[in-house]
């Protein structure tokens, strides 16, 4: 495989980044046809791409297999073979888009020295992903709510994910619950950017990074801490892990994925 092939394929995109019907990804027929698993797997990327952007356009409720196979390039019997219906896929397509922007939060958490520039830096992360694929963030983030019960189980556990960012804040004056806190700012970023999505400014989520950072931060630190600490040069060397224990580096590997 040569180097070029090797970096697009490391390249891991949301459903909805690339059209189902891209030339790219067409399956050639006859004796030098891809293995079987090969073209299941394009297939089912296919289906998932043209069931976010058919989403997106239509809303949950509306958008039908047909249009979701007619927007990937793929037949309603291979859909069928892969998904039992169309809440089926778009859960896969859910589950798959979440766990890409989890897992790149999780890196940008990781790059940072200390929680406070960690939290910063996978908010911006997350805004950057769902900015650069607008219909993927109307269809994960809006029409989830029209799945039903299953779609909001599925939300329910993205935020559970997004907790682990929280696991070591510092412990709250008068006895809050460092736990509720946490629920009501997950939230609280949640809202904002449902709001944001919802309006039609998707691709203007990375203006939120610095409110939603001191919204993250603040609850724990004060706001003129808070302030503080964001307002430090973020490639600038930094203390030590544990000199500060306002901000403690955690490791957020248990991110469900």
């Amino acid at each position: 495989m040569d180097r070029n092939h090797r970096r697009s394929a490391d390249v891991v995109l949301l459903p909805g980044a690339r059209t189902g019907r891209d030339p790219a990804r067409s399956i050639k027929p006859g004796p030098r046809r891809q293995p079987a698993g090969v073209v299941a797997a394009t297939q089912r990327e296919r289906l998932l791409d043209g069931l976010v952007q058919t989403v997106a356009e239509r809303g949950y409720q509306h958008a039908t297999v047909s249009d979701i196979c007619r927007a990937a390039g793929v037949t309603r019997p291979v859909f069928y073979e892969l998904f039992s219906g169309k809440e089926d896929a778009f859960l896969a397509a859910h589950r798959y888009g979440t766990g890409v922007v989890i897992r790149r939060m999780a890196a940008a958490f990781a790059a940072e020295s200390d929680w406070c520039h960690g939290i910063r830096r996978s908010l911006g992360a997350m805004l950057q992903l769902l900015a650069g694929t607008p219909a993927f963030a109307t269809m994960a983030v809006i029409e989830i709510e029209a799945v039903g019960p299953a779609g909001r189980r599925e939300r329910d556990q993205l935020l559970t994910r997004f907790r682990v960012f929280f696991a070591e804040v510092p412990q709250l004056p008068g006895g809050v619950a460092v736990q509720e806190m946490v629920d009501a700012v997950v939230g609280g970023v949640y809202s904002a950017v449902y709001r944001r999505v919802d309006s039609g400014r998707t691709e203007q989520l990375p203006d939120l990074l610095p409110v939603l950072s001191m919204f993250c931060v603040a609850p724990f630190l004060g706001p003129d801490g808070a302030a503080a600490r964001l307002r430090e040069v973020p490639d600038r060397p930094r203390a030590g892990i544990g000199e500060d224990p306002s901000c403690t580096r955690i490791d957020p590997a248990n991110t469900g994925q």
